[in-house]
């Protein structure tokens, strides 16, 4: 597998059942995506694309936002050197200036320190929204000005903000949702989609094997 793309979903329920903040559980859950993200670079896996704050998120209580930034700002870009030294780069894909400027300048300063990195790639799509990302695509092609005989697969997807990346082999959902939630929708179109029950702070580098598993011995025809 080249291209691993996951939906870190359940944080809330997990805490609930926990009886524990649910403010809290998105710490837990920053710890599982360390952990995993880190043990998908040993396996092998090239890119690792995670959903990490949808365009929808704004709509929780301002009290979980501020928690969520604030685990963007102190945490995630204090882990800048640790993937420097491991040589992953950084992309955050979405638009990320709605964050304001202390967060969206960290973000750059993040992705610029980090882009000649060659032993792997971490998307975390942050302000993510699946039909906003292709609506900025189209507004983007129009302001080109493009031809319509010009207009290809391929030209729009290098509108997208994961152009230059390959599309994801898989999808990993955990919390037994069973949608993509806007994750994706052009990128996803061929990926293997993969459901798991577990909430996200409770999935571990087992559960992830048994994906990989899961993964080798699906025929992907492609349409063919």
């Amino acid at each position: 597998m080249n291209h691993l793309a996951i939906i870190m979903d359940g944080n809330r329920r997990w805490a609930k059942e926990k009886g524990i903040s649910p403010l809290s559980a998105h710490e837990f859950g920053y710890k599982t995506f360390k952990k995993i993200v880190e043990y998908a670079f040993e396996k092998g896996i090239a890119i690792v694309t995670v959903y990490a704050f949808s365009t929808e998120n704004w709509n929780r209580s301002s009290a979980e936002i501020q928690v969520l930034l604030t685990l963007f700002q102190n945490s995630l870009l204090k882990d800048v050197s640790s993937l420097c030294n491991n040589n992953i780069q950084v992309r955050f894909i979405g638009n990320i200036e709605k964050f304001g400027d202390s967060l969206a300048k960290g973000m750059q300063e993040c992705m610029e320190l980090t882009k000649k990195n060659t032993g792997g790639i971490l998307q975390i799509a942050v302000n993510y929204g699946g039909r906003e990302e292709l609506m900025h695509a189209v507004r983007e092609i129009i302001r080109d000005k493009v031809s319509e005989q010009d207009i290809t697969e391929e030209l729009i997807s290098n509108y997208l903000y994961t152009k230059g990346i390959g599309d994801p082999d898989m999808i990993i959902r955990t919390s037994g949702e069973q949608r993509l939630s806007g994750f994706l929708p052009w990128q996803g179109v061929y990926s293997e989609l993969y459901f798991v029950e577990k909430y996200w702070p409770d999935f571990t580098e087992q559960d992830l094997d048994k994906a990989l598993e899961e993964f080798d011995v699906r025929i992907r025809r492609l349409g063919a």
